[in-house]
């Protein structure tokens, strides 16, 4: 699949411009993510990585699923046959999928916890 096929389907019925404005980005970049190309030159559009990482909080989608479908890491660092973080305990793995839309205060904060815990 590719990266505009991805943002597509992760759009799903939001409008473009609604999607952007959650991205902090413009509609029409967005716009060219999705078909791949930029309409004035023909060339191939590649994001940054603070795009994706936009994008990535905006859908709730695992960045590094993101920076691999986009063709930014040479690595396959993900690997779509592995199975899911916590496969035997959905409520820790919904815990975990949540943690990306976390400010980085809260994050802090886990960390502080998990720190006194340890």
């Amino acid at each position: 699949m590719s990266l505009g096929e991805l943002l597509k389907e992760l759009r799903g019925d939001e409008s473009l411009r609604d999607a952007a404005k959650r991205m902090d980005i413009t509609f029409s970049y967005l716009a060219m993510l999705e078909r791949g190309t930029d309409r004035r030159t023909g060339n191939a559009i590649k994001p940054t990585p603070e795009t994706l990482q936009r994008i990535a909080t905006a859908y709730q989608y695992d960045y590094i699923k993101l920076i691999y479908v986009a063709g930014l890491s040479d690595e396959p660092t993900y690997n779509p046959a592995l199975k899911e973080p916590f496969p035997h305990n959905p409520s820790l793995q919904q815990w975990y999928k949540s943690l990306p839309q976390c400010n980085e205060k809260d994050v802090e904060k886990l960390k502080i916890i998990w720190e006194v815990l340890s």
